[in-house]
């Protein structure tokens, strides 16, 4: 084992963005058994045995397969039904709807629904709620637009756990619906509705970590197996390509930010296979307007692909995102790409405003000691308060919630941190009677509030994770995975990082200090980017490095005016191809006084 397991990294007890620094890495001997048993760079083997990945479990790691991976869908509670309902609706040609969530998780869980049945000769009507004007979840209306089009089964997905009214109403007008979801749910399900949902109360499904695309994927693998089993397959139905999709499975996983470990990290490796071929239109579209000129991989799903894909839903028109991403009309893909490409550069301004507004609140929250930030504020746009709130979890290291105020009702939402669980506080201030409607998982929440009990909220929700924290304290930390020279920040040492990617939550990408650089040139690039070269301390080796919207931050302050002293810096490697020729760089998001 380690020396003292709790002493700082480097020495850094409070660095300039307030975090105490800490080595990820508890057990030598695990990394040094690793590196032995499956001939693994150092470097490497420290990363995995940072994650806790044992020796009967490295194999898996680095090759996460489907075929060892993916459970069996039946396992799932209410999955036979709903197939059986489903595999009925096929042979007698009815028409089954789709009524989806309008973030990418949403959105791709309605693509692979859509792109499925129409491999089966199905015509699949498609309802995606508008975030403003209707809000999160299915609505009577909805569901009986999607009824007066011909559905007879309707299939929710990305939500509907707790849409009681509406479903129940639904079911009243003659819909037979299905939840595929993902959402904690209450003891209390939607009556007359099937559920397949990993998070249900009375499921004991070791899948709780997959989002709905993952579910919606399973679904479609139990059917294609019934559909099989049937001999339906054959010249007049040939069989449809599964595999083919996982670059939505892929997509919505990795932007709905749920841990890619286990049967998610199989999804994903497999599906960043797809991605990079870019054999859906819409995501070629999208990654061209983009000008993505590399091979698709999980940052461009996670932060060029998913954002644009998102815009729709959150500023303007909450059916692009599906429509773009089952179009097969090359043309038709290019222009909603453009549309959405659009869209994502309002969203940005918007969202600037908002976030400056946001931030001078919570700065004053942050004084306090409660364990929660919630800001509000009227006239806010409700389709950015998830990113701002994003922006506040990581800036202030405490859960955050951002609403959106309009004529005495609020629209919330939450982003939480490691070993706060905000979907469950959020559902248990629904059942207390504080919200209007509630709802999330661990690390993100959704709410529906009246403006004037966001004070008995904001109490109500510190103390529900005050409980959870049990007497701990939240402790701003970073955590490392090693220390690199500029010398040593090589992109072959990048590329043997890949094999224990793909990196996002809960497999963050490796974090490296680079211990007493100096900076021996720095600047503002583009609006807010703060660039600069890094140096060792004894003046060997050159590292291009970047700190991303940072220009007006005490981190952007500290690389622009070190005045030639050392500085501890952190962040995480990437390969930078400039004009042919191929470098590290490090992106940059700490720094520490030497």
């Amino acid at each position: 084992m380690t020396g003292d397991i709790d002493a700082p990294f480097l020495g850094v007890e409070r660095s300039v963005s307030g975090k105490k620094w800490q080595a990820r890495l508890k057990d030598e001997r695990l990394a040094t058994a690793l590196a032995q048993r499956f001939e693994l760079h150092d470097v490497v083997a420290r990363v995995l045995a940072a994650r806790d990945v044992q020796l009967d479990d490295a194999a898996s790691f680095l090759n996460p397969t489907l075929k060892a991976m993916l459970p069996d869908p039946a396992h799932l509670r209410d999955m036979r039904p709903a197939v059986e309902r489903i595999i009925k609706a096929i042979h007698d040609g009815e028409t089954i709807g789709v009524l989806g969530d309008y973030d990418v998780d949403g959105a791709t869980s309605s693509a692979l629904l859509v792109r499925f049945f129409s491999a089966l000769g199905q015509i699949v009507p498609v309802y995606i709620p508008d975030r403003q004007k209707e809000g999160y979840g299915p609505n009577l209306p909805a569901l009986l637009d999607l009824k007066e089009k011909g559905a007879s089964v309707v299939i929710t997905v990305d939500c509907g756990t707790t849409a009681y009214d509406p479903l129940e109403a639904g079911a009243d007008a003659g819909i037979e619906i299905i939840v595929v979801d993902h959402h904690v749910a209450e003891p209390r399900l939607p009556a007359g509705s099937l559920v397949i949902n990993p998070n249900r109360a009375d499921e004991d499904s070791p899948c709780g970590q997959l989002a709905a695309v993952g579910v919606t994927f399973l679904l479609l693998v139990a059917i294609n197996r019934a559909l099989r089993d049937a001999s339906w397959y054959g010249e007049e139905h040939p069989e449809p390509n599964l595999l083919s999709l996982l670059d939505l499975v892929a997509l919505g996983t990795i932007c709905d930010v749920v841990p890619l470990t286990g049967v998610n990290r199989a999804l994903v490796t497999q599906g960043l296979k797809v991605l990079a071929g870019r054999s859906n239109p819409g995501i070629a579209a999208l990654a061209d307007v983009a000008k993505v000129d590399k091979p698709l991989d999980a940052y461009h799903a996670g932060f060029v692909l998913g954002p644009r894909v998102n815009a729709g839903g959150r500023v303007g028109d909450s059916a692009l995102g599906v429509r773009l991403l089952t179009t097969q009309d090359s043309s038709e893909a290019r222009a909603v790409a453009q549309l959405l490409d659009d869209y994502n550069s309002e969203r940005k301004e918007i969202e600037q405003a908002v976030q400056e507004a946001a931030i001078t609140q919570a700065e004053e929250q942050a004084k306090t000691d409660k364990p929660i930030i919630l800001v509000a504020g009227n006239g806010w746009h409700p389709g950015v308060i998830g990113i701002v709130a994003g922006r506040l979890r990581e800036r202030f290291d405490r859960p955050s919630c951002v609403v959106a105020l309009s004529e005495g009702i609020g629209k919330g939402s939450g982003r939480s941190v490691r070993g706060v669980a905000l979907g469950p506080a959020v559902i248990a201030a629904h059942q207390a009677g504080l919200l209007v409607n509630g709802g999330g998982h661990n690390m993100a929440a959704g709410f529906t509030v009246e403006q004037d009990r966001l004070e008995e909220l904001t109490d109500y929700l510190a103390e529900h994770i005050s409980r959870q924290l049990d007497g701990t304290t939240l402790m701003p930390t970073m955590s490392f995975d090693g220390a690199l020279s500029p010398a040593g920040a090589t992109p072959e040492v990048i590329e043997m990082l890949e094999r224990a990617g793909p990196f996002g939550s809960g497999n963050p990408r490796p974090r490296f200090a680079i211990p007493q650089a100096r900076i021996v040139d720095s600047g503002i690039v583009g609006k807010d980017h703060v660039r600069c070269i890094l140096t060792g301390a004894d003046g060997t080796g050159r590292l291009k490095a970047i700190a991303f919207r940072s220009a007006d931050t005490p981190l952007g302050r500290a690389l622009m005016d070190t005045r030639g002293l050392p500085l501890h810096v952190a962040g995480n490697l990437r390969i930078d191809e400039w004009q042919g020729r191929v470098s590290a760089q490090l992106f940059i998001d700490d720094v520490a006084a030497v």
